[in-house]
């Protein structure tokens, strides 16, 4: 075995791996933001979305959501659509923030967290891309990584429904982040 002597010994370079979040909050491009108190039972739906308008300049990158199902017996059945027209006359979300809170002044999304806290109502156009259930007292969440891309003029919608006999609470929350698109 050949002598390893301490001068013929590089030093390794660090390597700091960041996750893309974290990356993307100190730039000051990362936003979470949830919306009031959603209200389903049987007939009556609600939903929340994350609108990318046409004029934003920004493709957002949906990376998690969240739902919380506030009732002690009833399942709520949450349908994750792409680009669809959702129903009823949404309100924009207040409860929305940079995630790097250090940074002045604060970074605004251009992307806007709407919600309709019930409605009769379902999603017209678009694809549902993925259902889930969530349980009584329980939070579910599912991260996406980014991977869904939507450009200025599209939507991901959380749209929620039951077939309860009472009306259930939840509430439903994102994360995202938001990059300039690039000129052709």
């Amino acid at each position: 075995m050949p002598e390893i002597y301490e001068s013929s010994v590089k030093p390794l370079p660090q390597v700091v791996n960041i996750p893309n979040p974290l990356y993307k909050s100190l730039q000051g491009k990362y936003f979470i933001g949830q919306t009031q108190t959603l209200f389903v039972d049987n007939g009556k739906n609600a939903w929340a979305g994350l609108i990318n308008p046409a004029n934003s300049g920004r493709d957002l990158f949906f990376n998690v959501f969240t739902i919380s199902n506030f009732s002690s017996s009833d399942i709520i059945t949450a349908e994750l659509w792409l680009n669809t027209t959702p129903p009823g006359d949404p309100a924009v979300s207040s409860l929305v923030s940079p995630t790097n809170t250090e940074l002045y002044p604060p970074p605004s999304p251009k992307v806007v967290l709407q919600f309709v806290q019930s409605t009769d109502g379902t999603p017209s156009g678009g694809v549902n891309i993925l259902d889930r259930i969530v349980p009584p007292n329980t939070t579910l969440v599912s991260e996406e990584d980014g991977k869904i891309i939507i450009p200025p003029g599209g939507n991901v919608l959380m749209f929620l429904k039951s077939s309860a006999g009472k009306t259930i609470e939840g509430i439903v929350a994102f994360g995202w982040w938001e990059k300039e698109r690039e000129k052709c």
